[in-house]
């Protein structure tokens, strides 16, 4: 299956904009509860304003919640933010850490967000668990579970680590795209014939057809 995703999806990539370790993780922080999308519209502002960590931390807190106010929960995010700044000044010499262990001691940071950051960044492998894998990892039969670290401990077993964060991208991507939540486009799905659970949304290709959402 992930063969066929990979032939669908050759350019599968993080849809998070950022030039940075630190623009990476603040980016990922912000997309909970949000789209991608609108993430990348609220940080070029943000990224300008604060550039390095030290700039979070000493950040005011009621600009940098009208920043990113569009991203949802602004406050908790915004308490996120300001404590990851001054975490990583205090303890990591305003660099982002490059363990998963360090990483998941920052504020607003858990194992999801920091295998973002370590695969696409640091090249470390890593599967990032978020609710489209967590979905279609149910869906495909890779696992039962609903539990992050169960799905992501399952998940790994079946892949060499070296393609956990392609698999993870290419996962999400299709997710995205393709295996809605409510009704997946299952007549226009490239491994719908490898599917245990192809029909929970229409079979019919030109039906399916309408459902899919971009490429």
């Amino acid at each position: 299956m992930d063969a066929i995703l990979a032939d669908t999806y050759p350019d599968a990539h993080c849809e998070l904009d950022f030039s940075t370790p630190l623009e990476l993780l603040v980016a990922t922080i912000l997309s909970a509860q949000s789209t991608d999308a609108g993430v990348n519209r609220v940080t070029p502002a943000l990224f300008a304003r604060y550039p390095d960590a030290a700039a979070y931390a000493g950040a005011d807190r009621a600009e940098l919640e009208e920043l990113i106010h569009a991203t949802g929960f602004f406050r908790a995010k915004a308490n996120h933010l300001l404590g990851l700044g001054a975490a990583l000044v205090e303890r990591y010499d305003g660099q982002v850490p490059t363990k998963l262990k360090d990483l998941v001691t920052l504020p607003g940071v858990g194992r999801k967000t920091a295998n973002v950051v370590l695969g696409d960044v640091f090249g470390v492998p890593g599967i990032t668990t978020d609710t489209h894998f967590m979905r279609l990892s149910k869906r495909f039969g890779w696992t039962a579970s609903d539990a992050p670290e169960i799905v992501e401990a399952e998940v790994g077993a079946l892949f060499p680590k070296k393609d956990w964060v392609g698999l993870s991208h290419r996962v999400i991507w299709h997710g995205r795209r393709r295996c809605h939540a409510r009704k997946p486009a299952c007549g226009a799905c490239p491994a719908a014939r490898l599917c245990p659970s192809y029909g929970e949304g229409p079979v019919d290709p030109i039906a399916a057809a309408k459902l899919v959402k971009g490429t």
